[in-house]
């Protein structure tokens, strides 16, 4: 999987003919500007929860979840200059692409999940990724890309790292912004201070990834968090909790009141299920996901 040094000129010559037939697939078209006709909220899996990262049978095991779509994650990083994809290759993308069209599924977004183990704020290269990243997205008409900032730019731990996050963001916003994308950021931050660094980048290309677990494992408000952000600077969601139950067993979660609050804010978009397994069989994917794929859908689509 690993790229090529050609990757960036090669997805240059062929993003607009790629991005045209993405185009014409109903599969992947409809639904990367937020809901898709029939609903205002649609549900999605993380390829890499399903233990399908970058793997074309995740469509399959995702539509065997119930869900309406996929989040499909770029490939892990470690030493490597940029991203370790197959998706740099026009072939795979188009069997992706001809897979979600076949299951009437979605690609909701494309995650840059290596950035939980390396230092958005500190790793060198970073453009580079993000720009590979962007390519990907131009040729499978992708709207909205996943960042984290993991452990090594936990901005609540190393509020330090502030300025070089802005700096970096502020950096690939004009990329961003050029190629008609948004990416998503998760931060540890509260929606206060986190609306003030999306403010103060101050780019409608970089938004916030909205994790409701953020919330409640720091014993904030998920509602009150998704008021101050607003509707505006919510690009995706990533509707679960860390492990240990199901949504609908979980203490902490009131999906019925988030729904209010969401249809209050007139937001609309993707509810991405990542976690929220079950502690008695946390890897028996199929039995976790559809559990919670049908829980989200009969509060969200019910």
């Amino acid at each position: 999987m690993t790229m090529k040094t050609t990757r960036r000129g090669f997805i240059s010559q062929t993003s607009m003919l790629a991005a045209g037939l993405a185009l014409s697939q109903s599969g992947c078209a409809t639904v990367l500007a937020g809901a898709a006709k029939g609903g205002r909220y649609k549900v999605a899996v993380v390829d890499l929860m399903i233990l399908k990262r970058q793997k074309l049978g995740a469509f399959q095991l995702a539509k065997d979840i119930g869900a309406d779509g996929v989040e499909v994650d770029m490939g892990g990083l470690g030493n490597r200059p940029t991203f370790d994809s197959q998706l740099a290759n026009a072939e795979t993308r188009q069997q992706f692409l001809d897979k979600a069209k076949e299951l009437n599924l979605g690609v909701c977004s494309l995650g840059m999940t290596g950035f939980f183990a390396q230092s958005f704020a500190t790793r060198d290269g970073v453009d580079r990724m993000v720009q590979d990243c962007i390519d990907t997205m131009k040729a499978m008409n992708v709207k909205v890309a996943f960042l984290p900032f993991g452990v090594n730019a936990d901005l609540t731990k190393n509020p330090e790292l502030r300025p070089a996050v802005i700096e970096r963001l502020k950096m690939v916003a004009p990329k961003a912004e050029e190629a008609g994308v948004v990416i998503g950021i998760e931060s540890s931050l509260n929606a206060t201070d986190e609306a003030k660094l999306l403010d103060e980048v101050g780019s409608k290309a970089i938004k916030s990834y909205f994790n409701f677990s953020n919330a409640w494992t720091n014993g904030r408000d998920v509602n009150e968090e998704l008021m101050i952000l607003g509707k505006n600077r919510i690009c995706q969601i990533h509707c679960t909790n860390t492990d240990g139950f199901w949504l609908q067993n979980d203490p902490k979660v009131d999906l019925k009141k988030v729904k209010k609050t969401l249809d209050k804010m007139k937001w609309e978009g993707w509810l991405v299920i990542e976690r929220s397994r079950d502690a008695k069989d946390p890897r028996n994917v199929k039995w976790n996901f559809t559990a919670n794929t049908e829980y989200v859908k009969s509060i969200f689509q019910g």
